[in-house]
C-alpha cells in the first residue's frame, strides 16, 4: 500500500551518555516497552530499533549504549555501536540532562561526543531531558551554553518520564526527514526478536535486583524458546494469557563469588529474579511463561571476543 501524498521517513539515532534517559524515550515515542530501563548507567548494550508509524510519516529510532570512555572489550563494543548509529542515519538526537551544579556547563564527555558530531556533519536536535527536574530560570541558559558548542537544527526539552514535549519531538523530528514512503510495514514495531527480549527482561531484573559490580558483569542468554504449547486452549476468555511457553536462560558471571551473590541464600535472589522476569515475560508474550534460570560462569566474558559474539555482543 502506498504511502499517503507528503509522507516523511527516515531514521534517526539517540545519542548521548549513559543514563540520560534514551532509553525511556524510544519507550515513550513507540508506546511500548521494546527497551530496558534502570537508574544504572550502560544498561543498554546493542542498537535497538523502535518504529512510529503515523498517517503523516514514519520514523525509525535507533536506541543506542551510552557513550563513555570504553575501558574493556565490552565497552568499546558499546561505544562502537553507538558512533556507528550515527553515522548511518538521517538525523542525531543529541540527549542530555540538566547539569548538577548550579552553574550550567558542558560537561567533558559531552564535549567529546559533540566533536564526534561535528565531524559527521549530520542535522543534530540538542534533546534537553528530564526538564521536570529544571527549574525554569535555569532552562534558557542551558540552552543558550549548548547551541555556543553546536549548531544544533532544533533544541526541545522533553522529559521521557513524564512524557512531556515527547510529540513535540516526534513532530519536530518528522518535519527535517525527507519526504518518501514507508520503509517498514505499516504494524512493524521493533527488529527485536521475542527471545532477545526475553533475554532483555532477565538481566533488567539482574540490573534491578544486585549492586556494586554484578549488573556490569552478567549477559543472559536464553538456551530454549518452547513454543509447542503457546495457542490458548479453546474457550480462553479475551485478554486472558493463554498457552504456555517454556524458556530456560542462562546468567553469565564472570566469577565464582558473582554466581553466589545472584543465587543468594538458598536461592532467594534468583528466585526473586525469575518471578519478576516472568511477569514481564508474561505480559510481552500474552501467554503463560514457565522460566527456568542458570548461573554459568564464564571467566572474564567481558574481555574475550569469542564469549562476546556467543553472547550476542558482535
Amino acid at each position: 500500500m502506498a504511502s499517503p501524498k507528503n509522507h516523511r521517513s527516515g531514521f534517526a539515532a539517540l545519542i548521548g551518555r549513559p543514563n540520560v534517559g534514551k532509553s525511556t524515550l524510544l519507550n515513550a515515542l513507540t508506546g511500548e516497552k521494546i527497551a530496558i530501563v534502570s537508574g544504572k548507567p550502560q544498561t543498554t548494550r546493542n542498537r535497538i530499533l523502535g518504529v512510529v508509524t503515523r498517517p503523516e510519516g514514519q520514523v525509525a529510532f535507533i536506541d543506542t549504549p551510552g557513550i563513555h570512555q570504553a575501558k574493556g572489550e565490552l565497552n568499546r563494543y558499546m561505544v562502537e555501536t553507538a558512533l556507528q548509529a550515527a553515522e548511518e542515519v538521517d538525523l542525531v538526537l543529541f540527549l542530555i540532562e540538566p547539569p548538577a551544579g548550579e552553574k550550567p556547563e558542558v560537561s567533558p564527555g559531552n564535549r567529546t561526543i559533540l566533536e564526534r558530531l561535528q565531524k559527521l556533519g549530520k542535522p543534530t536536535f540538542l534533546v534537553i531531558n528530564k526538564i521536570d527536574s529544571l527549574p525554569k530560570a535555569a532552562l534558557l541558559p542551558l540552552i543558550d551554553l549548548y547551541r555556543t558548542e553546536f549548531p544544533f537544527a532544533e533544541v526541545v526539552p522533553i522529559s521521557a518520564r513524564e512524557k512531556d514535549g515527547v510529540d513535540r519531538l516526534f513532530q519536530a523530528v518528522l518535519d527535517h526527514l525527507p519526504e518518501g514512503e514507508r520503509i517498514f510495514d505499516e504494524d512493524m514495531l521493533t527488529d527485536q526478536q521475542e527471545r532477545t527480549l526475553v533475554g532483555e527482561y532477565i538481566r533488567e531484573q539482574v540490573l534491578r535486583h544486585c549492586r556494586q559490580e554484578i549488573p556490569y558483569s552478567t549477559a543472559v542468554l536464553v538456551d530454549i524458546f518452547d513454543e509447542s504449547e503457546r495457542e490458548p486452549r479453546p474457550g480462553t476468555p479475551p485478554g486472558q494469557l493463554g498457552g504456555l511457553i517454556r524458556i530456560a536462560a542462562s546468567i553469565y558471571v564472570e566469577r565464582d563469588s558473582q554466581k553466589a551473590i545472584i543465587i543468594g541464600k538458598q536461592g532467594q535472589m534468583l528466585k526473586t529474579i525469575g518471578t519478576d522476569a516472568r511477569k514481564s515475560v508474561q505480559r510481552l508474550l500474552g501467554a503463560h511463561v514457565y522460566l527456568d534460570l542458570r548461573v554459568r560462569v564464564e571467566p572474564r566474558w567481558s574481555e574475550r571476543p569469542e564469549s562476546l559474539k556467543k553472547l550476542g555482543y558482535d
